[in-house]
């Protein structure tokens, strides 16, 4: 490979790399299996960079390797899969119930993700992320129509679910 490519790699991967931090969070519940599949991400974007032809934006490719990456991966592994539990204690709290309150709130919402199936993890990833329904498309390879069927019903389990914990 030439070096311009692998510079140009480099350098996209660290303007990208929150992309591939996200999946694995969500994806690898322990440190050894978030670095491994860290660095099976990166190995299949480097061997993917020399095809990407620029028909969607980078950042679409990356996030559709690097959830193709994922899910297969479990697949193949049939490993335990967890969401990522943020640390509440890095946000900013009101010294009221207010604050406790959203914060149990919060880790509801994360337990009744953690019940959802791999696909509508990433969906949901995505939903959050503000990811139009055409990026969705393009990166999960559902149709727009579909999409938003699914994340009506994934809307409604996740009610559920907070309700039953509450």
């Amino acid at each position: 490979m030439s070096v311009n490519l692998k510079s140009s790699f480099a350098e996209q991967l660290r303007e990208h790399q929150g992309i591939i931090y996200q999946v694995v969070r969500l994806y690898a519940y322990t440190a050894e299996n978030r670095q491994d599949l860290f660095q099976e991400i990166v190995l299949q974007l480097w061997q993917a960079f020399p095809r990407f032809r620029q028909e969607s934006r980078l950042s679409t490719w990356i996030y559709r390797i690097a959830l193709n990456t994922a899910i297969s991966g479990l697949r193949k592994e049939k490993r335990e899969v967890l969401v990522f539990m943020p640390d509440l204690g890095a946000f900013d709290r009101p010294e009221n119930n207010e604050g406790a309150e959203q914060e149990s709130q919060l880790r509801q919402l994360y337990a009744a993700i953690r019940e959802l199936n791999e696909v509508d993890k990433a969906l949901v990833m995505l939903y959050l992320e503000d990811k139009s329904y055409e990026e969705m498309e393009e990166i999960l390879g559902l149709s727009q129509g579909s999409l938003r069927v699914r994340v009506k019903r994934i809307k409604d389990r996740l009610r559920q679910l907070t309700k039953k914990e509450a």
